[in-house]
């Protein structure tokens, strides 16, 4: 009744992607992801669906809610607030394929599942041995090494039993756009710009391109999977899943010149060629599910499980130092704690279902259950060097005035009706009361129906309501980052210092959700389904940007001035930092009501040429426009773009796959749609003009086509190789123009969910199943 997307295995396989995330975006095509991550929010994968916030996504694992990162994405721009489950930390191989369905169904699951749901279904063989490796490289860019290693396997536990293990390794090097150059190192400048040209110590010598901010991080990374099930009793299974993953991730920040911009004359003995400062990440996230499920309670089945999920992320500064220390005191750590967070969930179900005839003539289905949520959110400092007197370049760590640990409990319960009406018309109810010990109560419903005029058409609709609570990370982070020529505190929604610059108590998003379609087979094998739909959402979490710069605040102050004070509170900005234009103090604030409508749109056949192979044809196109309605927390022009049109208003994913004898061949077009942002202007304008919020120019990503194409071969029975190239023709952004380009150091759109930055990739891989 509503669209499901189904995408197995080897479909992510041939996406050439080694990361789960890319490979959805490659194979679905109402899922984007971002051109990089800014700061912290670099370290962990995201994905965006229907032009939403992550945060409005709900990720399952064989239907069990999965927990989320720890790892809030603190800066501006489309992810800004979201802490959404990493798809990276389950083993690629522990997959045997995904659902995704591209409809609200708050009322089924809960929070999050505004823009849709991802189920992940893992494989549950009792036999055979896979192995798999591959590595590649961003060939035109001459970096981005990486490689990957799989191997999965099952084994019967008795005679009504299995046991699956699944394990990956996984390294990728740095991605550096090759086209940055950094303002401070070139020979000339603007005079009135906001980084001067470097006359320092060892001035000329530094190449152009060290600011290697614009990049993608250096990550290894460990998985692992273990899923059994067993008869515990005739008619009662027990089953679990256990998974772990440990990342260490590293990504650069701005770099820095010998005198840390003037600010520290002691700091070039230390580095005479300046810095890169590296952010780091020590990640631990695992989760174990224990469930027993019956066929027989009373006529119902049931399903009685507890899944624990946590993440845990110490984060860092490498290859940096803290000014004020080297100033004062003579020298300075160069690597520090900055942080760490958890984030830990533990959700308890029971479900039940049952078949019924009503009057012996109206089959339906009835379901009902209840699940107890608890989660909690830390913080804990860094060590004083990270956040003392401007803290550690590159990233400042959090003080303890921002840390601390936060709880809350999550009680629910639903009901879902599935009547077959008739032969050709089927009908569905469903509704959820949840309450929060933090945000209050919140009851949602839904009704779908679909009817069959025949075996070649069907007609399908669905309305209803959703809400996202907002996340303990939401509501409690705060921290302060400092750039070379500012600094922004994002204040905590629920705190003194947030409150002092407007912020209030958050409460839930809601949601209205339409949607409805037409499924045909006009000939055997030939499917095609178009689906419109409208999500309403009121209430949306934002981040409020808008305090700070040049605005008058009185007394002879601005609200950078503000700003600064406020911040101080937390983490002492430095003192060098004397122009606060580019300073600003935000919060989340429930800030916006936005529409987003769209069109779905697939279509797939299967050519059968016999003795001449096979070839299976695909389409999917997804239409997406989000318009804002309400603008509560007056979100300047580049709040709001962050929102509306930093998603793709269309991606067209095309697919041909043909298999003859023991070769197969993929070739998939993907058209990226229009983007735009509206940019402040960066450090080559005059002051009045940079870093404001109130003089903006529009940029604009225009629509391109990628072309990604795989070959293999399957020898020896066993066997499988195939080589592939992502993006065959080199295809990148569109660059910015100097006036928005920060530091020179960042010549693409960063927020864009267009094109991938890292153009043509080139990769070999190699498959054995026993």
């Amino acid at each position: 009744m509503s669209p499901v997307s189904v995408i197995s295995g080897a479909a992510l396989r041939r996406s050439g992607q080694m990361n789960l995330a890319d490979a959805l975006t490659r194979t679905n095509a109402s899922i984007n992801v971002s051109a990089m991550g800014a700061d912290a929010g670099a370290l962990t994968s995201s994905i965006r669906m229907r032009g939403l916030n992550p945060n409005e996504v709900l990720v399952l694992v064989d239907g069990k809610r999965r927990h989320t990162t720890a790892n809030l994405y603190a800066d501006s721009g489309p992810e800004s607030g979201s802490t959404p489950v990493d798809l990276n930390m389950i083993p690629a191989n522990a997959i045997d394929h995904i659902e995704v369905l591209e409809d609200g169904a708050a009322a089924m699951y809960g929070s999050d599942a505004i823009a849709g749901v991802v189920n992940i279904i893992t494989k549950k063989q009792d036999h055979g041995l896979n192995l798999s490796g591959q590595t590649g490289a961003n060939a035109y860019n001459g970096d981005g090494w990486n490689y990957q290693l799989n191997a999965d396997g099952g084994m019967k536990l008795g005679q009504d039993g299995f046991l699956h293990i699944s394990g990956q390794m996984y390294h990728t090097d740095h991605f550096v756009a090759n086209n940055a150059r950094d303002h401070r190192l070139l020979g000339s400048q603007p005079s009135y710009a906001a980084s001067p040209t470097y006359t320092g110590p060892n001035a000329g010598k530094i190449a152009t391109n060290s600011n290697k901010i614009m990049s993608t991080p250096e990550e290894t990374r460990e998985n692992l999977s273990i899923e059994w099930g067993k008869q515990f009793t005739p008619g009662i299974n027990f089953y679990g899943l256990i998974t772990y993953a440990h990342r260490h991730a590293e990504a650069y920040e701005n770099y820095r010149t010998p005198d840390v911009g003037a600010s520290c004359s002691g700091c070039v003995a230390m580095a005479p060629y300046g810095f890169s400062p590296l952010e780091t990440m020590e990640e631990n996230d695992f989760a174990a599910t224990l469930g027993l499920k019956g066929d027989n309670f009373m006529g119902f089945n049931w399903d009685l499980s507890t899944t624990y999920g946590e993440d845990i992320d110490k984060i860092g500064n490498k290859n940096t130092l803290n000014s004020y220390y080297v100033n004062n005191y003579g020298t300075s750590p160069r690597k520090a704690r900055a942080e760490s967070y958890s984030m830990v969930q533990w959700t308890n179900n029971l479900d039940f279902r049952r078949h019924f005839n009503i009057g012996n003539t109206v089959p339906m289905t009835l379901a009902f259950g209840a699940e107890e949520r608890m989660e909690s959110y830390n913080i804990t400092a860094g060590i004083p060097a990270s956040y003392e007197n401007g803290g550690t370049q590159g990233y400042a760590g959090i003080s303890p005035a921002s840390a601390g640990t936060w709880y809350r409990d999550i009680w629910s319960w639903y009901l879902d009706g599935d009547f077959h009406l008739t032969k050709k018309w089927e009908l569905d109810f469903a509704g959820r009361l949840e309450h929060y010990t933090d945000v209050g109560n919140t009851e949602n419903g839904k009704i779908s129906t679909r009817y069959n005029f025949n075996k070649r058409v069907a007609i399908r609709g669905t309305i209803s309501t959703g809400f996202r609570a907002p996340t303990l990370a939401e509501s409690h982070f705060s921290a302060v980052n400092v750039s070379p020529t500012g600094a922004s505190g994002l204040l905590a929604a629920d705190s003194a210092a947030g409150q002092a610059v407007g912020a209030t108590k958050l409460k839930p998003e809601r949601s209205t959700s339409v949607s409805g379609g037409i499924v045909l087979e006009p000939v055997n094998n030939f499917h095609v389904e178009a689906d419109v739909y409208q999500i309403n959402l009121r209430d949306r979490i934002v981040q409020d940007t808008n305090f700070g710069g040049d605005t008058p605040y009185g007394n002879g102050m601005t609200q950078g001035d503000r700003a600064a004070q406020v911040i101080n509170t937390m983490s002492a900005i430095p003192a060098g930092l004397t122009d606060h234009s580019d300073i600003y103090a935000d919060y989340f604030t429930n800030g916006a009501s936005t529409r987003t409508q769209g069109v779905d749109i697939k279509a797939d056949y299967l050519f059968r040429f016999h003795k001449y192979g096979n070839l299976a044809l695909s389409m999917s196109i997804d239409l997406n426009r989000t318009r804002l309605h309400h603008n509560g927390a007056n979100l300047n022009l580049a709040d709001i773009a962050s929102i509306t049109s930093d998603n793709p208003r269309s991606k067209i994913i095309l697919n041909a796959y043909y298999t003859y004898k023991n070769w197969d061949f993929n070739i998939r077009q993907t058209r990226y749609g229009q983007t735009s942002d509206m940019v402040q202007y960066q450090d080559w304008m005059p002051k009045g003009l940079r870093y404001s919020n109130d003089h903006l120019q529009q940029f604009i990503n225009t629509p391109h086509w990628m072309t990604d194409i795989e070959i293999g071969v399957r020898f020896q029975k066993n066997w499988h190789f195939a080589v592939g190239a992502n993006n065959v023709f080199n295809v990148r952004p569109r660059m910015m123009s100097q006036e928005l380009n920060a530091l020179g150091a960042m010549p693409y759109d960063e927020n864009s969910a267009q094109i991938p930055i890292t153009g043509g990739y080139y990769y070999g891989r190699i498959n054995a199943n026993f």
